[in-house]
């Protein structure tokens, strides 16, 4: 389903389940700026590595909040900070750092035959990011996003720069339902392609697979969609049940890598659930 079609559908449903209990249950102030924490886990379903085509299961845990006006959020095993406070209007920029580590290793896998390539290090990224967000576009809560990540390996593994702009939308359909969807793509420099994606001599010799030399580029596209649904009446506090999933679409040099052409596939999925609490 295109992102379009997702963010028309929830327009559609989004006004009147919303507003129709401000009868006997008054709504939270869209503007609030309180201090407010969300700590969730549970389990998440992905590719073995980064191209494979068998999963596994793995720990999944976020966080997120805001403290004097300045949110905080996690995407995956990355820490987001954005230090512009929200304003009143329907609009207001976002700017902030971004670290976090990358764990494709491609070690311990199902797969045999990549296995026996060598271990990859955790590559240790920081960088920033900036966009712009604009809110009560179509009730007075929900949030579209644009924005661009720009963060680089400061450790010893590829030592290059990955790019990400993305899409954003969230809105809740009533007080205990939340939906939102993302769409983005991924550029990486020449030396990701090179240390996650070739096969040097000594590699091919290892495993079988034929030599291969990745250049950097357009590494993927990729949509997600996600729910959170509380479980004690108000997603403004107390327990929730989350859900999230979506599709990617290695492309270039990723794509017709052999860890990725011959061993694994160019579309991957992923999912988690889990429970999360707001307070």
């Amino acid at each position: 389903m295109r992102l379009s079609q997702v963010l028309a559908a929830a327009a559609a449903f989004v006004s009147t389940p919303l507003l129709a209990q401000s009868v006997d249950q008054p709504l939270p102030d869209p503007n609030d700026q309180s201090d407010t924490y969300t700590i969730g886990g549970g389990a998440g379903y992905v590719p073995d590595y980064e191209g494979s085509d068998d999963y596994t299961v793995i720990p999944a845990a976020f966080v997120r909040g805001r403290i004097s006006g300045f949110s905080f959020f996690t995407r995956a095993t990355y820490l987001y900070v954005d230090l512009v406070r929200r304003g009143d209007s329907g609009a207001d920029f976002d700017l902030g750092p971004i670290a976090g580590a990358r764990l494709n290793r491609r070690k311990d896998v199902d797969d045999d035959v990549i296995d026996r390539l060598p271990s990859l290090d955790a590559a240790i990224e920081l960088g920033g990011f900036a966009g712009v967000s604009f809110h009560g576009l179509t009730n007075p809560y929900d949030t579209l996003s644009f924005r661009l990540d720009v963060v680089k390996d400061v450790g010893s593994a590829h030592g290059s720069t990955v790019i990400t702009p993305t899409i954003d939308f969230g809105t809740p359909l009533s007080r205990t339902l939340y939906v939102g969807a993302s769409a983005s793509m991924e550029w990486a420099g020449g030396g990701y392609a090179d240390y996650y994606y070739s096969i040097s001599p000594a590699d091919a010799l290892a495993s079988g697979l034929p030599v291969y030399n990745a250049d950097g580029g357009l590494k993927h596209w990729r949509v997600g969609l996600l729910a959170n649904q509380s479980l004690t009446g108000d997603l403004t506090g107390g327990l929730s049940l989350f859900g999230t999933g979506g599709y990617t679409r290695l492309t270039g040099d990723f794509k017709d890598s052999p860890i990725v052409s011959l061993r694994g596939d160019a579309d991957q999925w992923f999912a988690a659930a889990g429970l999360a609490y707001t307070f």
